[in-house]
Protein backbone atom coordinates (compact mmCIF):
# COMPACT_ATOMS: atom_id res chain seq x y z
CA UNK A 1 0.00 0.00 0.00
CA UNK A 2 2.67 2.49 1.54
CA UNK A 3 5.19 1.19 -2.08
CA UNK A 4 2.15 2.11 -4.51
CA UNK A 5 1.51 5.39 -2.81
CA UNK A 6 4.80 6.57 -2.19
CA UNK A 7 6.88 5.26 -5.32
CA UNK A 8 4.62 4.24 -7.83
CA UNK A 9 2.13 7.18 -7.58
CA UNK A 10 3.96 9.84 -5.63
CA UNK A 11 7.66 9.17 -6.91
CA UNK A 12 7.38 10.94 -10.59
CA UNK A 13 7.05 14.05 -8.04
CA UNK A 14 9.41 13.76 -5.38
CA UNK A 15 12.31 12.13 -6.23
CA UNK A 16 13.80 11.16 -2.56
CA UNK A 17 10.72 8.61 -2.65
CA UNK A 18 12.88 6.21 -4.84
CA UNK A 19 14.40 4.58 -1.71
CA UNK A 20 10.89 2.83 -1.26
CA UNK A 21 11.62 0.57 -4.64
CA UNK A 22 14.35 -0.89 -2.63
CA UNK A 23 13.68 -4.45 -1.34
CA UNK A 24 15.97 -4.32 1.47
CA UNK A 25 14.47 -0.75 3.07
CA UNK A 26 10.99 -2.37 2.82
CA UNK A 27 12.16 -5.38 4.28
CA UNK A 28 13.49 -3.66 6.99
CA UNK A 29 10.79 -1.12 7.90
CA UNK A 30 8.42 -3.82 7.67
CA UNK A 31 10.02 -6.21 10.21
CA UNK A 32 10.00 -3.00 12.43
CA UNK A 33 6.66 -2.12 11.67
CA UNK A 34 5.24 -5.67 12.84
CA UNK A 35 7.80 -5.60 15.75
CA UNK A 36 5.95 -2.42 17.00
CA UNK A 37 2.45 -3.57 16.00
CA UNK A 38 3.11 -6.71 18.58
CA UNK A 39 4.46 -4.29 21.28
CA UNK A 40 1.82 -2.06 21.09
CA UNK A 41 -1.22 -3.90 20.32
CA UNK A 42 -0.08 -6.85 22.81
CA UNK A 43 -1.21 -5.67 25.88
CA UNK A 44 -4.54 -4.80 24.36
CA UNK A 45 -5.16 -8.23 22.99
CA UNK A 46 -4.35 -10.20 25.99
CA UNK A 47 -6.72 -7.80 28.33
CA UNK A 48 -9.24 -8.64 25.40
CA UNK A 49 -8.50 -12.31 25.72
CA UNK A 50 -8.73 -12.01 29.76
CA UNK A 51 -12.09 -10.47 29.52
CA UNK A 52 -13.55 -12.89 27.89
CA UNK A 53 -11.94 -15.75 30.01
CA UNK A 54 -10.18 -17.35 26.94
CA UNK A 55 -7.63 -19.64 28.80
CA UNK A 56 -5.36 -22.27 28.38
CA UNK A 57 -6.44 -25.92 29.48
CA UNK A 58 -3.28 -28.05 30.44
CA UNK A 59 -3.20 -31.75 29.42
CA UNK A 60 -3.21 -33.96 33.23
CA UNK A 61 -0.63 -36.00 31.67
CA UNK A 62 2.22 -34.09 31.62
CA UNK A 63 4.68 -32.43 33.59
CA UNK A 64 2.68 -31.20 37.01
CA UNK A 65 4.64 -27.75 37.32
CA UNK A 66 2.81 -26.67 34.27
CA UNK A 67 -0.58 -26.94 35.49
CA UNK A 68 -0.01 -23.43 37.15
CA UNK A 69 -0.09 -22.07 33.69
CA UNK A 70 -3.94 -23.03 33.48
CA UNK A 71 -5.82 -20.23 32.84
CA UNK A 72 -3.21 -18.25 31.12
CA UNK A 73 -4.76 -16.26 28.10
CA UNK A 74 -3.99 -18.18 24.81
CA UNK A 75 -4.99 -17.28 20.81
CA UNK A 76 -2.50 -14.63 20.90
CA UNK A 77 -1.81 -16.21 17.68
CA UNK A 78 -4.84 -13.40 16.44
CA UNK A 79 -1.76 -10.70 17.58
CA UNK A 80 1.04 -12.51 15.51
CA UNK A 81 -1.48 -12.81 12.50
CA UNK A 82 -2.18 -8.84 12.47
CA UNK A 83 1.51 -8.06 13.19
CA UNK A 84 2.69 -10.01 9.79
CA UNK A 85 -0.51 -9.49 7.73
CA UNK A 86 -0.63 -5.66 8.50
CA UNK A 87 2.91 -4.41 7.71
CA UNK A 88 3.09 -6.92 4.50
CA UNK A 89 0.32 -5.17 3.14
CA UNK A 90 1.42 -1.72 3.99
CA UNK A 91 5.17 -2.22 2.72
CA UNK A 92 4.84 -4.97 -0.38
CA UNK A 93 4.27 -5.06 -3.72
CA UNK A 94 1.10 -5.91 -3.73
CA UNK A 95 0.43 -6.36 -7.42
CA UNK A 96 2.87 -9.33 -6.30
CA UNK A 97 0.75 -12.37 -6.66
CA UNK A 98 3.46 -14.81 -4.39
CA UNK A 99 2.86 -12.21 -1.78
CA UNK A 100 -0.50 -12.66 -1.90
CA UNK A 101 -0.43 -16.16 -1.99
CA UNK A 102 1.80 -16.56 1.65
CA UNK A 103 -0.61 -14.02 3.23
CA UNK A 104 -3.29 -16.50 2.36
CA UNK A 105 -1.78 -19.39 3.37
CA UNK A 106 -1.00 -17.46 6.90
CA UNK A 107 -4.34 -16.77 6.98
CA UNK A 108 -5.81 -19.95 6.06
CA UNK A 109 -4.04 -22.11 8.60
CA UNK A 110 -5.17 -19.44 11.27
CA UNK A 111 -8.29 -19.95 10.48
CA UNK A 112 -7.90 -23.77 11.16
CA UNK A 113 -6.10 -22.76 14.20
CA UNK A 114 -8.66 -20.36 15.45
CA UNK A 115 -11.40 -23.04 15.09
CA UNK A 116 -9.43 -25.62 17.49
CA UNK A 117 -8.94 -23.20 19.82
CA UNK A 118 -12.37 -21.91 19.90
CA UNK A 119 -13.94 -24.74 20.33
CA UNK A 120 -11.55 -25.47 23.39
CA UNK A 121 -12.54 -22.60 24.66
CA UNK A 122 -16.13 -23.20 24.71
CA UNK A 123 -16.06 -27.11 25.52
CA UNK A 124 -13.26 -25.79 29.00
CA UNK A 125 -11.25 -29.22 27.78
CA UNK A 126 -8.08 -29.50 26.18
CA UNK A 127 -9.34 -30.85 22.64
CA UNK A 128 -10.84 -28.92 19.83
CA UNK A 129 -10.89 -30.48 16.26
CA UNK A 130 -10.52 -34.03 15.73
CA UNK A 131 -7.28 -35.10 14.51
CA UNK A 132 -8.81 -35.89 11.16
CA UNK A 133 -10.95 -32.55 10.95
CA UNK A 134 -7.56 -30.91 11.45
CA UNK A 135 -5.42 -32.83 8.97
CA UNK A 136 -8.57 -32.70 6.46
CA UNK A 137 -8.52 -28.42 6.54
CA UNK A 138 -4.98 -28.41 6.34
CA UNK A 139 -4.16 -30.73 3.40
CA UNK A 140 -7.68 -29.02 1.61
CA UNK A 141 -5.53 -25.41 2.43
CA UNK A 142 -2.13 -27.24 1.07
CA UNK A 143 -3.77 -28.64 -1.96
CA UNK A 144 -5.47 -25.21 -2.79
CA UNK A 145 -1.82 -23.25 -2.29
CA UNK A 146 0.10 -26.31 -4.87
CA UNK A 147 -2.89 -25.85 -7.36
CA UNK A 148 -2.11 -21.91 -7.12
CA UNK A 149 1.48 -22.71 -7.72
CA UNK A 150 1.05 -25.02 -11.10
CA UNK A 151 -1.24 -21.89 -12.59
CA UNK A 152 1.82 -19.99 -12.10
CA UNK A 153 3.80 -21.93 -12.89
CA UNK A 154 1.80 -22.45 -16.35
CA UNK A 155 2.09 -18.52 -16.80
CA UNK A 156 6.22 -19.12 -16.44
CA UNK A 157 6.47 -17.39 -12.93
CA UNK A 158 7.06 -20.30 -11.33
CA UNK A 159 9.05 -23.99 -12.12
CA UNK A 160 8.33 -27.12 -10.22
CA UNK A 161 11.49 -28.20 -10.76
CA UNK A 162 13.00 -28.94 -7.06
CA UNK A 163 16.27 -27.78 -5.67
CA UNK A 164 18.54 -30.36 -4.19
CA UNK A 165 20.45 -29.61 -1.46
CA UNK A 166 24.58 -29.88 -2.19
CA UNK A 167 24.07 -31.02 -5.82
CA UNK A 168 23.49 -27.63 -7.97
CA UNK A 169 23.16 -29.71 -11.36
CA UNK A 170 19.97 -31.72 -9.91
CA UNK A 171 17.08 -30.14 -10.58
CA UNK A 172 14.08 -32.98 -10.89
CA UNK A 173 10.93 -32.61 -12.13
CA UNK A 174 7.52 -32.83 -9.78
CA UNK A 175 5.61 -32.92 -12.74
CA UNK A 176 4.67 -35.98 -15.16
CA UNK A 177 4.12 -33.42 -18.33
CA UNK A 178 3.08 -29.72 -19.71
CA UNK A 179 0.03 -28.13 -18.73
CA UNK A 180 -2.43 -29.61 -21.31
CA UNK A 181 -5.59 -28.07 -22.50
CA UNK A 182 -7.06 -30.98 -21.29
CA UNK A 183 -7.87 -30.39 -17.30
CA UNK A 184 -8.09 -34.01 -16.12
CA UNK A 185 -4.78 -34.45 -17.96
CA UNK A 186 -3.33 -31.15 -16.44
CA UNK A 187 -4.14 -32.24 -12.57
CA UNK A 188 -2.87 -35.91 -13.41
CA UNK A 189 0.51 -34.34 -14.73
CA UNK A 190 1.08 -32.35 -11.62
CA UNK A 191 -0.53 -34.89 -9.04
CA UNK A 192 3.31 -35.73 -7.86
CA UNK A 193 3.42 -32.25 -7.09
CA UNK A 194 0.24 -31.31 -5.47
CA UNK A 195 0.83 -34.21 -3.11
CA UNK A 196 4.38 -33.40 -2.27
CA UNK A 197 3.51 -29.71 -1.62
CA UNK A 198 0.71 -31.22 0.79
CA UNK A 199 3.24 -33.32 2.70
CA UNK A 200 5.64 -30.27 3.05
CA UNK A 201 3.02 -27.58 4.25
CA UNK A 202 1.26 -30.04 6.44
CA UNK A 203 4.03 -31.23 8.13
CA UNK A 204 5.68 -28.38 8.81
CA UNK A 205 2.56 -26.47 10.36
CA UNK A 206 2.18 -29.60 12.57
CA UNK A 207 5.86 -29.71 13.45
CA UNK A 208 5.39 -25.82 14.88
CA UNK A 209 2.04 -26.75 16.62
CA UNK A 210 3.84 -29.76 18.49
CA UNK A 211 6.89 -27.49 19.62
CA UNK A 212 4.73 -24.94 21.28
CA UNK A 213 4.25 -26.60 24.56
CA UNK A 214 7.07 -24.19 26.74
CA UNK A 215 7.05 -20.60 27.19
CA UNK A 216 8.58 -18.82 24.36
CA UNK A 217 9.97 -22.13 23.03
CA UNK A 218 8.29 -22.28 19.28
CA UNK A 219 7.93 -18.75 18.99
CA UNK A 220 11.69 -18.20 19.73
CA UNK A 221 12.18 -20.90 16.86
CA UNK A 222 10.36 -19.52 14.61
CA UNK A 223 12.53 -16.16 14.79
CA UNK A 224 15.68 -18.08 13.61
CA UNK A 225 13.41 -20.26 10.78
CA UNK A 226 12.27 -16.93 9.53
CA UNK A 227 15.68 -15.26 9.62
CA UNK A 228 16.81 -17.80 7.56
CA UNK A 229 13.81 -17.72 5.22
CA UNK A 230 14.45 -13.73 4.91
CA UNK A 231 18.22 -14.25 3.43
CA UNK A 232 16.97 -17.14 1.66
CA UNK A 233 13.71 -15.45 -0.19
CA UNK A 234 16.48 -12.53 -0.69
CA UNK A 235 19.02 -14.35 -2.41
CA UNK A 236 16.74 -16.67 -4.76
CA UNK A 237 15.14 -13.25 -6.07
CA UNK A 238 17.55 -11.39 -6.26
CA UNK A 239 19.75 -11.06 -10.50
CA UNK A 240 23.29 -11.43 -8.97
CA UNK A 241 23.10 -13.80 -6.07
CA UNK A 242 21.25 -15.88 -7.54
CA UNK A 243 23.42 -16.52 -10.32
CA UNK A 244 26.73 -16.60 -8.23
CA UNK A 245 25.01 -19.09 -5.69
CA UNK A 246 23.44 -21.21 -8.75
CA UNK A 247 20.10 -21.28 -7.49
CA UNK A 248 16.88 -21.44 -10.19
CA UNK A 249 16.27 -17.71 -11.27
CA UNK A 250 12.84 -16.91 -9.73
CA UNK A 251 12.64 -12.75 -9.70
CA UNK A 252 9.50 -12.29 -8.57
CA UNK A 253 9.52 -14.42 -5.58
CA UNK A 254 12.01 -11.64 -3.74
CA UNK A 255 8.74 -9.65 -2.94
CA UNK A 256 8.26 -12.62 -0.02
CA UNK A 257 11.06 -11.32 1.84
CA UNK A 258 9.13 -8.50 3.24
CA UNK A 259 6.55 -11.27 4.81
CA UNK A 260 9.31 -13.21 5.79
CA UNK A 261 10.75 -10.09 7.64
CA UNK A 262 7.20 -9.28 9.11
CA UNK A 263 7.44 -12.93 10.84
CA UNK A 264 10.57 -12.12 12.36
CA UNK A 265 9.63 -8.26 13.97
CA UNK A 266 6.11 -9.70 14.83
CA UNK A 267 7.82 -13.16 16.44
CA UNK A 268 9.97 -10.55 18.25
CA UNK A 269 7.33 -8.71 19.15
CA UNK A 270 5.07 -11.67 20.75
CA UNK A 271 8.62 -13.49 23.12
CA UNK A 272 8.47 -9.96 24.90
CA UNK A 273 4.70 -10.96 26.28
CA UNK A 274 5.06 -15.43 25.71
CA UNK A 275 8.46 -15.22 27.58
CA UNK A 276 8.98 -17.56 30.67
CA UNK A 277 6.74 -17.23 32.54
CA UNK A 278 4.78 -16.08 29.27
CA UNK A 279 1.52 -13.50 29.47
CA UNK A 280 -0.24 -14.66 26.55
CA UNK A 281 -0.11 -18.31 24.62
CA UNK A 282 0.04 -18.49 21.08
CA UNK A 283 -2.59 -21.40 20.92
CA UNK A 284 -3.17 -23.54 17.73
CA UNK A 285 -3.97 -19.81 15.67
CA UNK A 286 -0.57 -19.27 16.07
CA UNK A 287 1.44 -22.11 15.77
CA UNK A 288 -0.83 -23.80 12.50
CA UNK A 289 -0.24 -19.78 10.93
CA UNK A 290 3.36 -19.71 11.71
CA UNK A 291 3.95 -23.29 10.53
CA UNK A 292 2.46 -23.24 7.35
CA UNK A 293 3.78 -19.77 6.56
CA UNK A 294 7.13 -21.03 7.29
CA UNK A 295 5.95 -24.24 4.44
CA UNK A 296 4.40 -22.04 1.72
CA UNK A 297 7.72 -19.31 1.93
CA UNK A 298 9.77 -22.88 1.68
CA UNK A 299 7.92 -24.14 -1.16
CA UNK A 300 7.79 -20.81 -3.12
CA UNK A 301 11.11 -20.40 -2.93
CA UNK A 302 11.93 -23.95 -3.93
CA UNK A 303 13.89 -24.41 -0.34
CA UNK A 304 11.52 -27.32 0.20
CA UNK A 305 14.34 -29.73 1.11
CA UNK A 306 16.30 -27.60 3.18
CA UNK A 307 13.13 -27.07 5.27
CA UNK A 308 14.20 -29.43 7.80
CA UNK A 309 17.48 -27.73 8.45
CA UNK A 310 16.10 -24.87 8.18
CA UNK A 311 13.08 -25.63 10.53
CA UNK A 312 15.64 -28.21 12.36
CA UNK A 313 13.99 -28.42 15.96
CA UNK A 314 10.27 -28.54 14.90
CA UNK A 315 11.24 -31.69 12.59
CA UNK A 316 12.88 -32.91 16.11
CA UNK A 317 9.83 -32.59 17.95
CA UNK A 318 7.61 -33.98 15.62
CA UNK A 319 9.33 -36.88 14.22
CA UNK A 320 10.01 -37.68 18.84
CA UNK A 321 6.22 -37.72 18.40
CA UNK A 322 5.80 -39.78 15.54
CA UNK A 323 8.44 -42.30 16.67
CA UNK A 324 7.12 -42.26 20.28
CA UNK A 325 3.69 -43.34 18.78
CA UNK A 326 5.04 -45.71 16.23
CA UNK A 327 7.14 -47.20 18.87
CA UNK A 328 3.99 -48.14 21.62
CA UNK A 329 1.77 -48.99 19.01
CA UNK A 330 4.02 -51.90 17.64
CA UNK A 331 6.21 -52.91 20.47
CA UNK A 332 4.43 -51.56 23.43
CA UNK A 333 7.02 -49.69 24.93
CA UNK A 334 7.60 -45.90 24.23
CA UNK A 335 11.31 -44.45 23.63
CA UNK A 336 11.08 -41.08 25.31
CA UNK A 337 10.04 -39.91 29.04
CA UNK A 338 7.31 -38.24 27.22
CA UNK A 339 6.75 -36.72 23.57
CA UNK A 340 6.79 -34.06 22.28
CA UNK A 341 10.75 -33.93 22.65
CA UNK A 342 10.94 -30.82 25.47
CA UNK A 343 9.07 -32.78 27.59
CA UNK A 344 10.97 -35.38 27.43
CA UNK A 345 13.91 -33.37 28.82
CA UNK A 346 11.75 -31.80 31.57
CA UNK A 347 11.01 -34.93 33.01
CA UNK A 348 14.73 -35.65 32.85
CA UNK A 349 15.30 -32.81 35.32
CA UNK A 350 16.19 -30.02 32.56
CA UNK A 351 14.28 -26.52 33.89
CA UNK A 352 11.45 -25.17 31.62
CA UNK A 353 14.53 -22.26 30.85
CA UNK A 354 16.81 -24.52 30.30
CA UNK A 355 14.99 -26.60 27.86
CA UNK A 356 13.83 -23.30 26.14
CA UNK A 357 17.66 -21.82 25.68
CA UNK A 358 18.93 -25.11 24.43
CA UNK A 359 16.33 -25.08 22.08
CA UNK A 360 16.76 -22.08 20.73
CA UNK A 361 20.57 -22.70 20.58
CA UNK A 362 19.78 -26.02 18.59
CA UNK A 363 17.54 -23.90 16.78
CA UNK A 364 20.29 -21.40 15.42
CA UNK A 365 23.03 -23.90 14.55
CA UNK A 366 20.12 -25.80 12.33
CA UNK A 367 19.37 -22.42 10.62
CA UNK A 368 23.00 -21.57 10.60
CA UNK A 369 24.02 -24.95 8.70
CA UNK A 370 20.91 -24.51 6.29
CA UNK A 371 22.40 -21.11 5.02
CA UNK A 372 25.56 -22.43 4.59
CA UNK A 373 24.08 -24.96 2.43
CA UNK A 374 24.08 -22.35 -0.75
CA UNK A 375 27.86 -22.56 -1.00
CA UNK A 376 28.33 -25.68 -0.19
CA UNK A 377 27.37 -27.26 -3.87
Amino acid sequence: MLYWLLYQKLFPYFRPFRIFRYLTFRTAFATLTALLIALFVGPYVIQKLREFQIGQYIREEGPKEHQKKAGTPTMGGVLICIAILLPTLLWSDLSNPFVWLVMGSTVAFGAIGFADDYIKVVHRRNLGLTARAKLGYQALASAAIAVVLVAMQSLGIYSTQLTVPFLKNFHPHLSLGPLTHIPHISLLAFLPFVVFIVLVIVFSSNAVNLTDGLDGLAIGCTIVAAGALTVLTYVSGHVVFSDYLELQRMPMVGEVTVFCGCMVGASIGFLWYNAHPAEVFMGDVGSLALGGAIGTVAVVIRQELLLPFIGGIFVLEAFSVILQVGSYKLRKKRIFKMAPLHHHFELMGWSESKVIVRFWIGALVFALFALTTLKLR
